[in-house]
């Protein structure tokens, strides 16, 4: 099967403006945490408060049986931050630079690319507190950590489509950028990160192998939390 034009124009545009797409995204990060006082320092906390309130309501009021709760729920959280603030930032992306697109001839796709990678930065830093978690509880390093770059990759390019498409969209139809954040909030309940998917009803769990987030992030919680490789069935 060989690669369709279009996605050899993808890559060639990509390569073309590396340099573009890496400004953009550090550019991104600046204002993002410009005038905060700890910086960069909240792409480390946001996630670690996030999994404490989690925790919290999930692991200790409403009694979620997992072990090592805040590890079965950092192993997905992340992924599925980066995943959703990718699509929150790269939804506007476009629009956003529609001023520096009219003085400058460049790909539009170069703007929600760089929206990606500045998240993907973010989802790195923020697997530091993860590791530190599992060192201060003991948990095992699982050798299946060795296998998270093929659903990275996985992740990666998911999001990258959906940042197109949206992007995209939103410039012929601005009601995209508000419809984006209800639509990811009814993602997030509906994707295995809070639960399992063995958590649901078994004659429901049908409905939940529709969303293709599920494969993702099971392949997450599978090499972190499980020391599993995914199998056909998951």
């Amino acid at each position: 099967m060989r690669p369709s034009p279009q996605m050899g124009a993808l890559f060639r545009d990509t390569y073309r403006y590396r340099e573009l797409i890496w400004a953009l995204a550090l550019k991104e990060l600046r204002v993002r945490y410009k005038r905060s006082v700890l910086g960069f320092l909240w792409a480390l906390l946001n996630p670690a408060l996030l999994m404490l309130v989690l925790t919290l309501v999930f692991g200790t009021i409403m009694r979620f049986s997992a072990p090592h709760y805040s590890i079965f729920l950092l192993s997905v959280l992340l992924p599925w931050t980066f995943f959703s603030q990718s699509l929150a930032y790269s939804v506007e992306s476009i629009v956003g630079n529609g001023e520096l697109l009219k003085k400058v001839r460049v790909a539009r796709l170069v703007f929600p690319i760089a929206a990606v990678v500045s998240n993907i930065i973010n989802f790195l830093l923020a697997m530091i507190p993860l590791a530190l978690l599992i060192l201060v509880t003991r948990f095992p390093f699982h050798w299946t950590w060795l296998y998270l770059p093929i659903p990275m990759m996985g992740l990666f390019l998911f999001t990258l489509g959906a940042a197109f498409f949206f992007a995209a969209v939103n410039v012929y139809y601005r009601d995209v950028s508000h419809i984006i954040q209800v639509l990811l909030s009814a993602w997030f309940y509906f994707s295995p990160v809070i639960y399992s998917v063995d958590f649901m009803p078994a004659k429901y769990q049908w409905l939940f192998h529709l969303n293709p987030m599920l494969y993702v992030l099971n392949g997450f919680r599978l090499g972190i939390y499980y020391g599993q490789l995914p199998s056909l069935q998951s």
